[in-house]
């Protein structure tokens, strides 16, 4: 069966299920029963087929078409499950009670309010932004690296529907910081290659006096990867991907490294799949190294190459945080989800994105514009895994 046709068969299937949950929780109670049902049904998944359809094709979705098509997609996708699953609980728990179909109705209109409260609170989570000022300590920083500054942007999925003012304060924010650098840790555009275009609009005026530097992440690769690489460096952006280069600061050189990213391809495969041997070949033994790769699950490796300090994204924490328990999402799923972690003379950040993928939802993981400052002794001791909310690492 071609690819489009087993997505498509499996979409039908996630959304029947749910629908033939909720409709026979409420079909006995409103205007037109199943018939109005089926009218919902049909029109929330009218926008899921013209995602489907647009897979692998050459049309770029405009603002209006990602903001009332692909935007409703999403959130139909996600809460109709959740909603479907409380009335199924519901419908349990009524049970020993005969009043089943009441107890489901209410169990899944509850879960409706709830989670339509969670995204106006999400939505508006998306448009705040925090500057987080991280101090990391080396031991043995070079003098002349001390105080220098390193602003952070991950995860900017930039695209034509991207809230041109939140963009904008980030452009500010960066500038404010007053950098000596400035570092993109990878997925710089929402989903399509054109996606360069709003990215250059808002950030193609960024500068630093050791450069602007940018690397791979997996929206990057699929959106594709030649042309993201080509618009970026017309920006005038540094890009690395498997590749280190030297920068010198006040006499002393220190070196920058960039990965590739698992989304293209197994490790050591493939022109965008990361390569950590040969990324941090170059790099002399004795040499301050900083790191920048998308995806936190290749700081092991980095770290046991001698990486200094690896700055990643890729884990949005799931969105929503606990930042006080060091909990987010992403917590459930992988190992490095969030903030600060250290390993002997290795500090790895992960920055909770700058911006949003999919819905507008963040709650406990603002976007955020980090801004590192590199510092030698004294050293502070600091735990490996701590939370976002951590302002200092010292191996």
């Amino acid at each position: 069966m071609p690819a489009y046709w087993t997505i498509v068969a499996f979409l039908l299937a996630w959304n029947a299920v749910p629908w033939m949950v909720i409709g026979s929780l409420f079909s006995p109670v409103v205007p037109g029963g199943w018939r109005a049902v089926l009218v919902v049904a049909l029109v929330l998944f009218l926008p899921v087929m013209v995602i489907a359809g647009n897979l692998g094709g050459d049309a770029y979705p405009s603002a209006t078409t990602r903001l009332w098509l692909y935007r409703p997609a999403w959130y139909t996708q996600l809460f109709l499950p959740l909603i479907a699953i409380a009335g199924v609980v519901g419908l349990v728990v009524g049970v020993p009670f005969g009043a089943a179909q009441v107890s489901g109705r209410w169990t899944a209109g509850a879960m409706g309010v709830l989670l339509l409260v969670l995204a106006v609170w999400g939505y508006a989570g998306t448009r705040q932004l925090v500057v987080r000022p991280l101090d990391v300590r080396f031991a043995g920083l070079p003098a002349a690296l001390e105080g220098m500054r390193i602003v952070q942007l991950s995860d900017t999925h930039v695209g034509p529907h991207t809230s041109r003012r939140h963009l904008a304060r980030v452009a500010d924010a960066v500038r404010d910081a007053r950098p000596d650098l400035v570092v993109l840790t990878g997925d710089q555009v929402d989903d399509f290659a054109r996606d360069v275009e709003p990215l250059g609009r808002a950030f193609g005026g960024l500068s630093a006096p050791l450069g602007v530097y940018a690397i791979a992440g997996n929206h990057d690769v699929y959106a594709g990867w030649p042309a993201v690489r080509r618009g970026m460096e017309g920006l005038g952006w540094t890009v690395l991907v498997n590749e280190a280069m030297p920068v010198e600061r006040n006499g002393t050189r220190f070196w920058i490294a960039g990965t590739g990213d698992p989304a293209g391809g197994r490790p050591g495969q493939g022109p965008v799949a990361p390569d950590v041997e040969r990324t941090m070949t170059a790099i002399p033994p004795d040499a301050f190294s900083l790191v920048l790769a998308h995806n936190p699950a290749l700081w092991p490796a980095l770290a046991q190459r001698g990486a200094n300090l690896t700055l990643s994204g890729h884990t949005h924490y799931g969105q929503l945080a606990i930042p006080r328990l060091g909990w987010s999402v992403a917590s459930a799923f992988l190992d490095l989800a969030m903030g600060v972690h250290r390993r002997d003379d290795s500090v790895l950040y992960i920055n909770p994105g700058t911006n949003f993928w999919g819905i507008p939802f963040r709650i406990g993981a603002l976007p955020e514009v980090t801004v590192v400052t590199l510092h030698g002794s004294p050293v502070v001791p600091a735990h490996e895994g701590a939370h976002a909310g951590s302002t200092s690492a010292a191996p």
